[in-house]
């Protein structure tokens, strides 16, 4: 099968103009097949409070009532996602902008209240990503750039984890393509101390994952993270990465498997 690799690219070079153009002039030099997904960085709760509107988070989650799904709808669907595209195209990159309710790629479910009510926001299910049409797309010559804007199939727009949408399209597409899931962000990988960029581990399986959540090294947004990395290997993902979106290329970062 052909190699398949998908990047999620975290808010920080997404916030950062020039980290962002750096990012993408890397990604364009990445050989094979490749899809973008990315969320919308800390630009949509500042066009929030320019509107008037507290941006709510609770655990590091958005809480999305009707007028902040209006506004991060247009942030990570609008100008994030086709600045992105534009910046691919620049790099003769030829990339297509997607949310999921484009060509329905990404159907979700709207969370359930339980102890928190999150309003508009999209769970995904094994079966929400249409794995055949990103193929077809990427058989295309295409490469799919994917935001964090997900749909009922009810004409309800949601707002869905970036982290999330990048596992679930990963998984459905390993039938198809030998797949590599990258997560990208500002760190050089897993760190055993978050004080020094350099104390990368380098590789982590499900037992040595245990073992630094007991001792207490990898704690609070890395774990959910780590959870839907181990989630997608044990669903026919071939390997997941974990490193510096600036470094996308060179050998430090951390590599994830089951054994």
């Amino acid at each position: 099968m052909k190699k398949l690799r998908i990047i999620k690219i975290g808010g920080g070079i997404i916030d950062d103009e020039l980290s962002l153009h750096q990012f993408l002039q890397l990604f364009a030099r990445i050989d094979g097949l490749k899809i973008l997904v990315h969320g919308g960085g800390k630009g949509a709760s500042e066009m929030l409070r320019s509107l008037g509107i507290a941006p709510q988070l609770v655990n590091g989650r958005r809480i999305t009532d009707a007028a902040t799904l209006d506004v991060v709808t247009m942030f990570y669907a609008g100008k994030t996602n086709k600045a992105i595209v534009a910046g691919l195209q620049q790099n003769r990159v030829n990339a297509l902008g997607l949310s999921g309710a484009d060509g329905n790629v990404i159907r979700a479910v709207k969370r359930p209240v339980r102890e928190v009510d999150y309003g508009f926001v999209g769970d995904l299910r094994p079966a929400s990503v249409d794995g055949a049409l990103l193929g077809a797309l990427l058989g295309l010559g295409l490469t799919p750039v994917i935001c964090a804007i997900t749909h009922d199939g009810h004409g309800q727009l949601l707002n869905t984890n970036a982290d999330t949408i990048a596992a679930t399209v990963a998984v459905a597409l390993s039938s198809q393509f030998t797949v590599e899931l990258h997560y990208c962000f500002e760190k050089n990988g897993v760190l055993l101390d978050v004080n020094d960029d350099d104390s990368v581990i380098a590789r982590i399986n499900l037992t040595s994952y245990v073992e630094l959540k007991e001792a207490g090294i990898i704690t609070e947004g890395m774990i959910p993270k780590l959870d839907n990395s181990f989630d997608a290997l044990s669903q026919g993902v071939n390997k997941v990465i974990i490193g510096h979106a600036l470094k996308i290329n060179e050998p430090l970062k951390t590599v994830l498997c089951l054994n």
